[in-house]
């Protein structure tokens, strides 16, 4: 199948594990990180164009006024989480661009499609990022 945009998550399962990470796999996943990367970005410009046309001096009741806030503060804590994300995606759509996509950061083994799928911005295989986790629950505990 050589038409990307058609591709499916089946599709790309399908695959042999000696095409891991080929040119079609690699576009498969760049694809779908640019439209996450997309929508994010869209998400923050709705959400500036939202701040910029509501004027809040007009609400009179201070509890309206607290819960316009509070819907507030809950947007900007969503968008924030989603900055970070666009930064997280920006630097894999490079690792794609440089052939190091789809490995783990730390081992060098495949991260695997079934994760790749599940978390296309994933760096760490399974076991790499259990151990990790595993870490610093470990010194948070300590």
């Amino acid at each position: 199948m050589d038409n990307i945009e058609l591709m499916t998550d089946v599709d790309i399962l399908k695959m042999s594990d000696d095409e891991y990470m080929n040119d079609v796999q690699l576009a498969f996943f760049k694809m779908r990180l640019q439209s996450l990367e997309d929508e994010m970005v869209a998400n923050a410009q709705k959400t500036t164009q939202t701040f910029q046309e509501q004027d809040t001096n007009y609400i009179a009741d201070p509890s309206d006024r607290a819960t316009l806030e509070e819907e507030y503060a809950l947007e900007l804590r969503t968008r924030d989480r989603e900055r970070k994300l666009l930064q997280k995606i920006r630097s894999v759509i490079e690792s794609i661009n440089n052939g190091d996509y789809g490995y783990c950061e730390d081992t060098g083994e495949p991260i695997g499609l079934k994760r790749l799928l599940a978390r296309p911005t994933a760096t760490l295989s399974l076991e790499a990022q259990e151990r990790r986790e595993k870490m610093q629950k470990h010194f948070a505990d300590g």
